[in-house]
């Protein structure tokens, strides 16, 4: 079994059984004024594994799934038995970084909570984008695009969205998520930046008539 099947099975399951048992949701979910009074760190871990709604959990899973599998198999080409370690800290790590601005934000606002697995799975996807940036991105399975241009369009949505400030949606995780995977896959596989340039460049090459 794959570690990204592993970590769909383990989400769906927490967050199903929170979903249905508000005292748990209330244990694990980011609330920035309980970390600040309580230190209660632990949270913003265990909330990259629960959800609001079903929906909410399906998208995030779905978009874990069809990326994480193929990042997992890189990481483990790339960085053989460490691979999975590789792999695992861009995912957890990223749900932890993609929370922070949201931390120091709300930290003393105890009626603000944030939860879902979305900065960790953008971590993974933008990692995805800057290793093959021409691969194709099927958004709601049938809108089609570059993997490069759906992340520019991503993060300037994301960005808007969060200086507007009017959504439930923590966009800031979002694109927070995003950056931190494009620089971790920097980091560690330094080839990627070159390719990412090279690869967009030859794409651009084969539309010139």
């Amino acid at each position: 079994m794959s570690v990204t099947l592993l970590l769909v099975i383990i989400t769906c399951g927490i967050s199903y059984y929170a979903l249905n048992n508000y005292s748990l949701m209330d244990k694990l979910i980011l609330n920035p004024a309980r970390v600040t009074r309580r230190n209660e760190y632990y949270r913003f871990v265990t909330s990259g594994f629960i959800h609001a709604d079903f929906g909410h959990l399906l998208f995030n899973m779905l978009s874990l799934w069809f990326v994480g599998e193929g990042i997992e198999r890189l990481f483990g080409a790339l960085f053989g038995a460490s691979g999975t370690l590789y792999y695992l800290f861009l995912y957890i790590v990223g749900i932890i970084v993609s929370d922070i601005p949201t931390f120091l934000k709300h930290r003393n606002n105890s009626n603000y909570n944030s939860l879902g697995a979305s900065g960790g799975v953008s971590a993974v996807l933008f990692a995805a984008i800057l290793f093959a940036p021409t691969m194709t991105v099927s958004l709601y399975f049938f809108i089609k695009m570059k993997a490069f241009i759906f992340g520019i369009l991503f993060l300037g949505y994301s960005f808007y969205e969060a200086r507007r400030g009017t959504s439930y949606v923590n966009h800031s995780a979002h694109m927070v998520g995003a950056i931190f995977g494009m620089v971790f896959m920097a980091v560690v596989y330094p080839a990627s930046v070159p390719g990412f340039f090279a690869q967009i460049g030859e794409w651009i090459g084969t539309l010139r008539p």
